[in-house]
C-alpha cells in the first residue's frame, strides 16, 4: 500500500508540473499576442526596449478643424504629420507610429469629444489641437490625464501657461507681436501704422497686444487700431475707412487667412493699397476659394517655413506634399511634421518604449524636451523653455503668387 501510495503521489507531481509548464507557455503566448495586437516589434525585429532602447509602436493622436472655414489649418497639419509617419515608418527602424486625426471644426467644446475619442482609442503622445481656443480646451485634460502634447500650431500663452506637458512647436503670440515689429522697424516698412484685429479671437488679440506694446517702444506710429468679430468679420468698411483716413500707409494684420482675403478685396473696391503685413494665420491666403489672388501680391508675413527654400529636406517634403495633395505645404504643415520627428528624437533620447503607461512616457518626453535641441523643417537648434519653442521668424513675401523669402 505505501508503494501504491508514493506512485500515485509521485505521478501527481509530475501531471502537476506539466499542467503548469503548459499554462506558463500559454501565458507567454497571450503576451505574444497583446505586443502584436499593440503593433510591437518583437525583440529579433528590433525591440530592445528591455536593456533601454527606444522601440515600439506609439499611438500619436491630435484634433484639428478638418472641416470648416478653418479647414485648411487642421488639414494641413493632418497631412504633414502623417508624412513624418509614413518616413518614419518605411524607414523601418525601432521606433514606429501611428496617427490618429479627430475633427474640432475649431470648436472647443467639440475638441473635448474629438479628445476623449482619441483617449479611448489609446493615445499616447499628442498633436493638440491645430487652433488656439481648442487647444486650450483640451490642455487641461491633457494636463489632468499626463499625457504629453505638442502643438504644431496652437499659439497662445494659455495653451502652455500651468501645464508642465503641454509644449509648442510653433511661435507664442506675443513673440509673434514683438517680432512683427521688429521687422517692420528694421525693415523701415511704413511710417504710419493701421492695425485691424479680432477682439474675440486669443490669438489675435493676444499677438496684438505685444505688438502695440513693442510699437511703442521702438516708436513706430500706430494711427488707427480697430477690431472686429467672428459675428462681424463680413464687413470692413469702417476699419479700412479709418485707416485710410488716417493715412496709414502699412496695414498690420494678425489675423486668420479668411477675413484677411476679404480685406484686401475690400481695400481695392475703396481704392486703398497699403502695404500688408500679417503673421502665420495668413498662410493659406492662397488657397481661399474664390479670392482673387493678385490682390495678395506684395503681402509680407513672418512665418517659421519658407517652402522654396533650397535645402534637401525641404525640396523633398516640399515634393511629396505636391504629390500626395496637389499644392504646396503651408507652414501649419511644416510644423506638424516636425513635432513628429521631435517625438522620434525625444523617445530615441531616453529610451521610451511603446508599452510604458501614458504617465509614464509623459515624463519621459518632459525630460527630453527640456534639454533637447532639435533641427527640423521650421527651424534650426530649437530649444524649449516652459513648454515655449526657441526659433526665428522668416520675413516672407507673397511674389507672383508664391511666398518669397525677404532679406
Amino acid at each position: 500500500m505505501k508503494k501504491i501510495l508514493a506512485m500515485l503521489l509521485a505521478g501527481m507531481m509530475v501531471f502537476s508540473l506539466t499542467a503548469c509548464g503548459g499554462n506558463s507557455g500559454g501565458d507567454a503566448a497571450a503576451d505574444d499576442n497583446s505586443a502584436s495586437d499593440n503593433n510591437t516589434p518583437a525583440a529579433d525585429e528590433g525591440d530592445t526596449g528591455a536593456s533601454g532602447e527606444a522601440g515600439g509602436t506609439f499611438k500619436i493622436g491630435g484634433h484639428g478643424p478638418l472641416t470648416g472655414p478653418a479647414a485648411i489649418y487642421g488639414n494641413a497639419a493632418k497631412n504633414g504629420a502623417q508624412i513624418a509617419v509614413d518616413e518614419i515608418n518605411a524607414a523601418g527602424g525601432a521606433v514606429q507610429f501611428e496617427l490618429n486625426y479627430e475633427d474640432d471644426e475649431h470648436d472647443p467644446e467639440k475638441a473635448e469629444n474629438a479628445y476623449n475619442a482619441l483617449k479611448d482609442w489609446g493615445m499616447q503622445l499628442s498633436l493638440s489641437g491645430v487652433t488656439s481656443k481648442p487647444a486650450e480646451a483640451t490642455s487641461t485634460s491633457h494636463n489632468d490625464d499626463r499625457i504629453f502634447a505638442l502643438t504644431p500650431s496652437a499659439s497662445s500663452t494659455a495653451v502652455v501657461e500651468g501645464k508642465d506637458n503641454v509644449y509648442q512647436m510653433c511661435f507664442m503670440d506675443p513673440n509673434q507681436g514683438t517680432a512683427s515689429a521688429d521687422y517692420i522697424s528694421e525693415q523701415s516698412l511704413g511710417t504710419k501704422i493701421a492695425v485691424i484685429y479680432q477682439n474675440d479671437e486669443v490669438y489675435s488679440s493676444g499677438i496684438y497686444e505685444r505688438f502695440a506694446a513693442r510699437a511703442k517702444e521702438l516708436g513706430l506710429e500706430i494711427v488707427s487700431a480697430t477690431t472686429f468679430t467672428t459675428a462681424s468679420q463680413t464687413d470692413f468698411s469702417v476699419q479700412l475707412g479709418e485707416a485710410k483716413n488716417a493715412g496709414a500707409d502699412l496695414l498690420y494684420l494678425p489675423i486668420y487667412y479668411t477675413p484677411a482675403s476679404l480685406i484686401l478685396t475690400q481695400a481695392k473696391g475703396m481704392d486703398y493699397q497699403p502695404k500688408v503685413f500679417g503673421v502665420d494665420g495668413m498662410d493659406g491666403i492662397l488657397t481661399v476659394e474664390g479670392f482673387d489672388t493678385s490682390l495678395a501680391e506684395g503681402v509680407m508675413l513672418l512665418t517659421p517655413f519658407n517652402a522654396d527654400a533650397e535645402d534637401e529636406r525641404t525640396k523633398s517634403f516640399v515634393s511629396k506634399y505636391n504629390e500626395l495633395f496637389g499644392e504646396t505645404p503651408n507652414q501649419f504643415a511644416a510644423d506638424a511634421y516636425d513635432c513628429v520627428y521631435a517625438f522620434k528624437q525625444a523617445i530615441e533620447q531616453t529610451g521610451a518604449t511603446a508599452d510604458m503607461s501614458a504617465e509614464d512616457l509623459c515624463e519621459k518626453m518632459i525630460e527630453a524636451f527640456s534639454s533637447m535641441t532639435f533641427d527640423g523643417l521650421t527651424g534650426e537648434g530649437m530649444t524649449w523653455t516652459d513648454g515655449a519653442v526657441s526659433k526665428s521668424p522668416k520675413g516672407m513675401v507673397i511674389e507672383n503668387g508664391v511666398y518669397v523669402g525677404m532679406d
